[in-house]
C-alpha cells in the first residue's frame, strides 16, 4: 500500500513559479508517478507523468514547455516544477501512483492518489 501526499500549492501571482512536492511512504521506486488537476467546474486533467526511472517524461499540451517534472526514488518523493503560471492553471493537483513502471495517462491507469494540494494563480 502506498499513501501519497501533496504539498506547495498556494496563491502565486500570474508569470509566477511554483514547486510542487509528492511524498509517498512506501517505496515507489517501481511505480510510474502523475500529476494530475482539477479546476473548478471541470473534469480531472492530466498534466504529466513519469516513469519508474525519470527516463521517460509525458506532459499535457497545455502545460508542456513551463513544467517540469521529476522523482527522487531514494527520498520517495516525485516533484512538479511549475513555471510561467496563468490563471487557467488554477486547480487542485493530485499526485497519483501505479502499480507499473509504465506511464499512463489516463485515470484509470492509477492505483493510489493524494488528497490534492491548492494553486491559485491570481491576475
Amino acid at each position: 500500500q502506498v499513501q501519497l501526499v501533496e504539498s506547495g500549492g498556494e496563491l502565486v501571482q500570474v508569470g509566477g513559479s511554483l514547486r510542487l512536492s509528492c511524498a509517498a511512504s512506501g517505496r515507489i521506486s517501481e511505480h510510474a508517478l502523475g500529476w494530475w488537476r482539477r479546476a473548478p467546474g471541470k473534469e480531472r486533467e492530466f498534466v504529466a507523468a513519469i516513469n519508474w526511472s525519470g527516463s521517460i517524461r509525458n506532459y499535457a499540451d497545455s502545460v508542456k514547455g513551463r513544467f517540469t517534472i521529476s522523482r527522487d526514488n531514494a527520498q520517495n518523493t516525485m516533484y512538479l516544477q511549475m513555471n510561467s503560471l496563468k490563471p487557467e492553471d488554477t486547480a487542485v493537483y493530485y499526485c497519483a501512483a501505479r502499480r507499473s513502471p509504465v506511464i499512463a495517462t489516463v485515470p484509470k491507469g492509477y492505483d493510489y492518489w493524494g488528497q490534492g494540494t491548492q494553486v491559485t494563480v491570481s491576475s
